[in-house]
């Protein structure tokens, strides 16, 4: 592997992003590329990670620590590439960060959740992510919250709800106990994407690149992958050779022509709120799934509440489908989404209420999503050594390591044995075009 930082750069992007500069795959020959070609047999020895949140980290994590304990392990190189200024700064730095290990059972997804929760117990021992990022268990509770009704006075013994959820919106409905400490957890998102990536350069010899984007994928004359190009701080384009590429900028893959072409990736714009609590101490570690009605009336929303053990409260809700902005710096919150979270942090807690809480973060992200709901997650029909992983939706931090191992193995290897990837293929979305 190259030493750590052999290949990082801090430039900022060199020009502006617009809708009709996007990136392509570009192919040496004339021909079109061969829809049945097969993986090379010989694992490859560059590698270009596409983005910089958590499936392209865990991703390129397991690729470098695997690549690490090889023969020759300086025959190998792996970077990644991320256009903004730094990683996790979208969906992976303004999640939930919470995990739950069979809250996906009786789905396509069963396996790659309970994989993936696991293989988060792992990383905190070996990350010490307790002190890194936050890494703990959770009790998790279901609590309906009325914004009009009467708070009741007294509480019941076998209610389950911490002391400090005592806010006016607390009903006379019990609490219900949906997750315990064995099958529920939580990270902060954006510590966690951080600390993976930090190992994976001082131990594993990552290289990153940041504040630069990819513009093309490059394909040889018999359609498989030779490199990227990577713009440059002077407006031109570096060539970075590859022999595999994978694709993983959540719901900015369809800036990718030809992922566009194959399957439908759109975004769910989320919002949340960070509060600071000023008795923070106080703050216990249960994970609240609410279900809160508003004075107005209407249907009741279903906003969460997670604190964290740097002190601080995370409050998400109000998700819509929305258009995706070209670029991922520019996702901003609407001022009538937040005002309801903060309505939520009032109905909930004294402890959240204005002159209680610092509001720290207003913020917004999109979850990627596909339309059959199941994650994108192997190889690109036709271009031998492009793959691409995304489409979790809001599944994406509990997800990612069992995604980045399970690609890892299936770059060098050739196959999963982590994870059976097939209910993920890119492939479906062909063979469904080509039964209709």
């Amino acid at each position: 592997m190259s030493p750590a930082f052999a290949f990082v750069s801090f430039l900022p992007p060199s020009k502006p992003f617009h809708p009709w500069s996007r990136p392509v795959i570009r192919c040496s020959s004339p021909q079109a590329p061969n829809m049945d070609r097969r993986s090379a047999p010989n694992p490859p020895r560059r590698i270009v990670v596409v983005g910089g949140g958590v499936i392209g980290v865990c991703t390129a994590y397991f690729l470098t620590k695997r690549l690490s304990t090889a023969s020759s392990p300086s025959d190998y190189h792996v970077t990644l590439v991320e256009q903004s200024a730094a990683v996790a700064t979208a969906a992976s730095g303004k999640a939930g960060g919470f995990l739950a290990l069979d809250w996906c059972d009786g789905g396509p997804v069963q396996d790659l959740a309970r994989a993936s929760f696991v293989l988060h117990r792992s990383l905190a021992e070996e990350l010490e992510g307790g002190r890194s990022y936050g890494y703990r268990p959770v009790t998790t509770l279901s609590v309906p919250i009325s914004e009009s009704g009467s708070p009741s006075s007294t509480r019941s013994t076998k209610d389950d709800l911490p002391a400090w959820v005592d806010g006016p919106g607390r009903t006379r409905q019990r609490a219900r106990t949906i997750g315990t400490t064995e099958n529920t957890a939580q990270v902060h998102p954006q510590l966690f994407t951080r600390a993976l990536l930090d190992k994976a350069v001082r131990d594993f010899g990552l290289d990153v690149v940041v504040g630069r984007r990819v513009e093309a994928v490059n394909v040889d004359d018999e359609g498989r992958v030779k490199s990227v190009g990577i713009a440059g701080g002077g407006g031109g384009e570096e060539e970075v050779e590859a022999e595999a590429v994978v694709v993983a900028v959540g719901p900015w893959s369809a800036s990718f022509g030809l992922l566009r072409n194959v399957f439908s990736v759109y975004g769910l714009k989320a919002h949340s709120i960070v509060l600071e609590p000023r008795k923070k101490d106080e703050i216990t570690p249960h994970a609240l799934f609410l279900s809160f009605s508003p004075k107005e009336g209407g249907p009741a929303l279903d906003p969460e509440v997670y604190p964290r053990p740097t002190g601080e409260v995370y409050i998400c809700g109000m998700s819509a489908r929305e258009d995706i902005p070209d670029d991922p710096d520019q996702v901003l919150p609407n001022p009538e989404s937040i005002r309801m979270l903060k309505r939520v942090a009032n109905a909930v807690s004294t402890h959240l209420l204005e002159g209680e809480a610092q509001v720290k973060a207003e913020q917004a992200c999109f979850l990627p999503c596909t339309d059959d709901g199941i994650p994108v997650i192997g190889q690109l029909p036709g271009i031998p050594g492009c793959y691409v992983a995304t489409g979790h939706s809001c599944w994406g931090i509990l997800n990612g390591p069992a995604t980045g191992a399970a690609m890892a193995e299936l770059i060098l290897d050739g196959r999963s044995q982590m994870v059976n990837l097939d209910a993920f293929s890119p492939s479906r979305f062909v063979l469904t075009q080509k039964s209709r």
